[in-house]
């Protein structure tokens, strides 16, 4: 068993954001152009605010890397924010001062809790480390999973069904009913075409009713939230574990998928419609396949049974509630003076869905990433490919 852990830190209008990964293999390669590929698409979004006017997000490798390849030891990533430049005064670690402390907290927002939690009275102090921003360095870390485990052939992409009540039924989940191979090229094509929508859909005339939502959303001064699927395809069987709560993979990734701000809800497979149906409709029957173990006929658990990966595609949906800034807020509490007013307001997006999306594909690769190396772990690429072909699965 291998233990990968991850760190990150940074604010959001601090100097930049950091990421370090332990224990990924040495020998990998990573290509720089592909984690800023991943940071480009996180910026993008309709209903996206204005720092993303400013940002151009680039990662910087500080170490673990050599020559283009994992060195196995700790990887560091920084990604710099370039609009610190307008906020040293307010943020320097050492000198500076703030003529505008925030005491007002947000509805939705970390403010007041972490303010109880922490007895600071300059709701900055929350909200900085607390803001999405943070998102951005799990993207980069997440880009450096996907190229680990694309040498095995694993493959990670997502759309967006809904945002607000302007939906698609073009789904991942829609096709569980369906034998996996037929299911895997249809996601693909699925995700293909939603990388070409201002929404992250491919369904052109949902695409048209969410961006309509989110321009009435704007004009009111209000926030959508949304919900959106995420898959990762050629997963091999037997990753994850029944053997205890904390190692079961679908435990894993919901808490995980969870983790992302403003998630509130997550699904594996079926999801809630399992709660509906037959345990003959829901279950997916056994049948014989090619190779040494049987296979299912279709993928309605998701890709995952006893907490344990079965070969077919998993499938997750998360639902993501509102940005909790308004630019029209709701009432809160001043907690210098303790008069009713309204909440403060932060720069923000109307909509953060598609942009969610891609954070949430990143933090499947994660946590895939994190249960592959406990199952074929190594200190290289190469043992990984012995140990994996020990078992029975080969590798690209």
């Amino acid at each position: 068993m291998t233990e990968i852990r991850i760190l990150t830190a940074g604010e959001s209008h601090g100097q930049g954001l950091a990421g370090i990964i332990e224990g990924m293999p040495a020998g990998v390669p990573v290509d720089r152009d592909q984690i800023n590929h991943q940071l480009a698409r996180r910026q993008q979004g309709y209903g996206r605010g204005g720092r993303m006017k400013i940002e151009s997000d680039q990662a910087e490798i500080l170490s673990g890397i050599r020559f283009g390849k994992t060195l196995g030891s700790p990887i560091a990533i920084l990604v710099f924010n370039r609009d610190w430049t307008n906020w040293k005064k307010r943020m320097d670690p050492w000198t500076g001062e703030d003529p505008e402390p925030v005491t007002v907290p947000r509805p939705g927002h970390a403010d007041l809790p972490g303010a109880i939690k922490y007895g600071h009275s300059d709701l900055r102090n929350i909200l900085e480390r607390a803001s999405a921003r943070e998102t951005a360095m799990r993207v980069a870390i997440g880009a450096v999973f996907r190229q680990f485990l694309g040498l095995f052939g694993i493959w990670f992409g997502g759309h967006v069904i809904q945002i607000h009540q302007a939906k698609t039924g073009h789904t991942f989940r829609r096709l569980g009913d369906q034998p996996p191979d037929i299911a895997c090229r249809e996601i693909r094509r699925i995700v293909t075409q939603a990388d070409a929508s201002p929404v992250r859909c491919g369904d052109p005339d949902a695409e048209k009713a969410m961006m309509g939502t989110i321009d009435a959303a704007r004009e009111k001064g209000d926030s959508v939230g949304g919900v959106f699927e995420l898959a990762a395809l050629e997963v091999p069987p037997g990753i994850g574990s029944h053997v205890m709560w904390d190692r079961r993979l679908d435990a894993c990734i919901a808490a995980d998928i969870m983790s992302i701000p403003a998630i509130k809800g997550v699904e594996i497979g079926a999801g809630v419609e399992a709660a509906a149906g037959w345990g003959s409709e829901i279950h997916d029957p056994i049948v014989k396949k090619k190779g040494r173990y049987p296979g299912f006929a279709s993928n309605r658990a998701g890709g995952m049974e006893g907490g344990i990966s079965n070969g077919d595609p998993v499938i997750v949906r998360a639902a993501m509630k509102p940005i909790p800034t308004l630019t029209v807020p709701l009432p809160s509490v001043d907690m210098s003076t303790g008069k009713s007013v309204n909440a403060h307001k932060e720069r923000s997006d109307v909509c953060a869905v598609p942009a969610a999306c891609v954070v949430g594909e990143a933090m499947l690769a994660i946590s895939i990433g994190k249960n592959f190396m406990e199952t074929f772990g190594g200190d290289s690429l190469d043992q990984i490919r012995k140990r994996m072909e020990e078992s029975g699965h080969g590798s690209d």
